[in-house]
């Protein structure tokens, strides 16, 4: 009994340690170069009635200071030992006058995730991962209606969701095996909450560059830095 117990404290401890060692990284995503200008979007009557100006690509969203949005950013290796559970607080996209809304979100492996429908019209949700055992599907839902809620069992980064009903929506998925990741702001800024102290590689994909950028970084009592610059293809 006494050695049980040794053990229980002892785990109790370490955990306690670990979590205690663990802290933010932060950074910032740079634009080399000038982007291309947005197109105007082809929307139809019904969801351009939505709109009071027109809506256009989201291929660089950025502050106009070299600040780049929509890039998902996540440690690529360096981890030990098993991945946390994932998140009972389900992942969620949305789709809100004919956009999906986030354009770039980030799940863990098997992670709930829930796709939602705001708009008062149909929409269908087909999501087209490319990684063998993340399945395929495409489902109508109704306007407000419920719901669709999914989870994906193996690591995709981007994994595309579009809708047939309206061609020109689209987002992506950063799907991972931790928690451990984030999506840069519209001022390229980003902090990955609560990673362990500890030596990793982090890489940061813009979708339409398509290009990973990676950096090594040591993370300590007083997190890490890690800023990176996406140069335009």
């Amino acid at each position: 009994m006494k050695m049980t117990n040794w053990f229980l404290t002892t785990t109790a401890l370490l955990a306690a340690a670990q979590f205690a060692a663990a802290a933010d990284v932060t950074g910032k995503i740079t634009l080399k170069g000038a982007p291309p200008e947005e197109k105007v979007l082809p929307l139809d009557p019904v969801c351009g009635k939505l709109h009071t100006v027109p809506l256009k690509t989201r291929f660089y969203v950025t502050d106009g200071k070299g600040g780049l949005a929509d890039v998902f950013i996540y440690i690529k290796s360096g981890l030990t030992g098993a991945a946390p559970a994932p998140s009972a607080t389900p992942a969620v996209l949305d789709q809100v006058g004919c956009e999906y809304t986030p354009y770039v979100i980030g799940v863990q492996v098997n992670q709930k995730m829930n796709v939602l429908n705001s708009d008062a019209l149909l929409h269908n949700v087909h999501p087209t991962p490319i990684v063998e055992g993340n399945k395929e599907f495409n489902r109508a839902q109704l306007p407000k209606g419920p719901p669709i809620s999914t989870a994906w069992p193996q690591s995709e980064i981007l994994l595309r969701f579009k809708c047939d009903v309206h061609p020109w929506m689209f987002a992506y998925v950063g799907v991972v095996e931790h928690p451990y990741f984030a999506v840069s702001a519209k001022d390229g800024s980003f902090t990955i909450k609560n990673v362990p102290a500890g030596k990793y590689v982090i890489e940061a994909l813009h979708r339409k560059t398509g290009k990973p950028v990676a950096k090594e970084v040591t993370v300590g009592a007083n997190g890490a830095v890690a800023d990176f610059t996406i140069e335009l293809q």
